[in-house]
């Protein structure tokens, strides 16, 4: 379980102008959670906060029960939370096999490397062996990105949009790959995102405009209010 408790991030110094006010959250374990909003309204700000990349002004973070809030990405990672980049690294000279070896933090086979990238419908024998780098499209590096969470499987994972970036195409298959996440969440799966097929697939839907929570509650309620609203704070930018 993750509990934001009264949690505020000042960014006045920044050129990243988005603010978090006095924030009070709580997400269950094994959810598939969006959190939405309009544009420079903290979405990924406040995933940052939570992945320990940027450190809050006030308040506190609980993750089961321990507070993490002056604790480092290193130990949050440890602790079981990842954190998936809306432009993901790319490294020269390490190959995906190599990638997904490290993401595992064991010994793990080329065959249950294959295995991971099947679940994110890459066909392992074309790319297992591939450098993380230039050659593959954003598309590619994204799935490739959530092949290493899932090989790491830890407790909490945040994806910041990442439909960010890529074509219609790729953004289709990405649908997929999320879709049977949502079938067979083990652990919390956290997606910041504006895209109505990513919202519709959520277990419940989390509303940030201008810092603060406006509403928070089940997809199959949260979705269809927002898809109705007429005002600017309507986040869903549909994408077919």
């Amino acid at each position: 379980m993750l509990t934001l408790e009264n949690l505020s991030y000042d960014a006045e110094d920044e050129e990243d102008k988005e603010i978090i006010q006095n924030v009070n959250l709580t997400i269950d374990d094994d959810k598939f959670i969006a959190i939405t909003g309009p544009n420079g309204g903290g979405k990924s700000t406040l995933a940052k906060l939570i992945a320990g990349i940027k450190k809050p002004t006030t308040g506190k973070i609980i993750f089961d029960g321990q507070d993490i809030t002056d604790l480092s990405v290193t130990e949050r990672a440890n602790l079981g939370i990842s954190y998936g980049f809306q432009t993901p690294v790319r490294f020269k000279g390490l190959t995906v096999s190599d990638l997904i070896q490290l993401a595992a933090k064991k010994s793990i086979t080329q065959a249950d490397a294959c295995e991971y990238l099947s679940e994110v419908g890459l066909c392992a024998k074309d790319y297992i062996n591939r450098e993380v780098n230039d050659s593959l499209s954003g598309g590619e590096l994204k799935r490739i990105e959530i092949a290493t969470i899932l090989a790491r499987g830890t407790k909490f994972s945040i994806f910041d949009e990442p439909e960010a970036g890529i074509d219609l195409w790729s953004f289709q298959s990405l649908i997929q790959v999320f879709e049977r996440m949502q079938e067979k969440t083990e652990g919390t799966v956290l997606i910041i995102s504006h895209q109505e097929r990513i919202l519709n697939i959520a277990d419940e839907i989390i509303v940030l405009v201008a810092g603060k929570i406006t509403r928070q509650g089940p997809a199959k309620e949260v979705l269809p209010e927002l898809l109705n609203s007429e005002s600017a704070v309507n986040p869903c930018e549909v994408l077919k």
